[in-house]
């Protein structure tokens, strides 16, 4: 099986990790995979990225710099957790309405309780839905983000598309999500902390390295930053650009529908 990355054509589809799967399959493992790490996803995130996902949130949202107005509204998908829509309605005075979807129900029952303690409950509602098939009207959205999730759904450009159709004219599209290390000796490093450190750690955090072990895959096969870009300006975005952050650890991908 090869460990190449797949490209702006497709692929990821019928990878989970380094398997090839069957098509329609995939979608159903990575529902497992995160019905089991559902309690400690933020300790899975901390372990991924050795604690960096929450500066890496933090200049997403800064990014993003939501409107401090009522009516200002953004989807986040597969943000089961709310770690993402929490930053945004707090940067937003309290004033944006974010819809948090995801697939999967756990993460998302996760997120209720996380809302409910933090009094952000009217700000917020959890949708459990496929982010290939939104269940909200054309041009409902300001903005449409998304972080360290799009790589765990089969039909990206599907995904990209319906972003595109529920966004409001104007609106921006923002993927944060794990990418090709572009410096050498940490490029080395982050291989060699990725697939030895990580799935031991996950094992020693759950009692199981499976799911840490095919995140870590599923970065691995991610399409690299030029061609995630492209795959956004097929789907109709305009002004894509992306900002490497920690040497392209991660990127944060940007697009418009104009």
């Amino acid at each position: 099986m090869t460990e190449a990355r797949t490209g702006a054509q497709g692929g990821m589809e019928t990878s989970y990790g380094f398997r090839q799967v069957a098509d329609g399959e995939k979608q159903e493992l990575v529902n497992d995979v995160f019905h089991k790490v559902a309690k400690r996803y933020d300790i899975m995130n901390d372990v991924m990225s050795a604690g960096m996902h929450r500066v890496w949130k933090d200049a997403m949202i800064a990014a993003l710099s939501p409107r401090k107005e009522e009516g200002y509204r953004t989807l986040d998908v597969a943000g089961g957790t709310g770690d993402v829509a929490f930053r945004i309605v707090e940067a937003s005075g309290r004033k944006a309405h974010t819809t948090v979807l995801d697939i999967n129900g756990s993460m998302l029952g996760v997120g209720a309780e996380r809302a409910a303690k933090k009094k952000l409950s009217d700000n917020l509602d959890f949708v459990e839905a496929n982010a290939e098939k939104l269940p909200f009207e054309d041009n409902s959205f300001d903005a449409y983000t998304v972080a360290f999730g799009i790589r765990n759904v089969p039909r990206i450009d599907v995904a990209l598309s319906e972003a595109y159709r529920v966004l409001k004219r104007g609106g921006r599209l923002l993927v944060l999500e794990f990418s090709e290390v572009d410096m050498p000796l940490l490029d080395k490093f982050y291989e060699e902390w990725s697939f030895k450190a990580i799935p031991q750690f996950g094992k020693m955090i759950t009692g199981d390295a499976e799911p840490y072990q095919y995140l870590v895959e599923s970065i691995r096969k991610f399409p690299n930053q030029e061609n995630f870009a492209t795959m956004i300006r097929t789907a109709g975005f305009s002004r894509v650009t992306y900002t490497n952050y920690t040497g392209g650890i991660a990127a944060l991908h940007s697009g418009w529908k104009l």
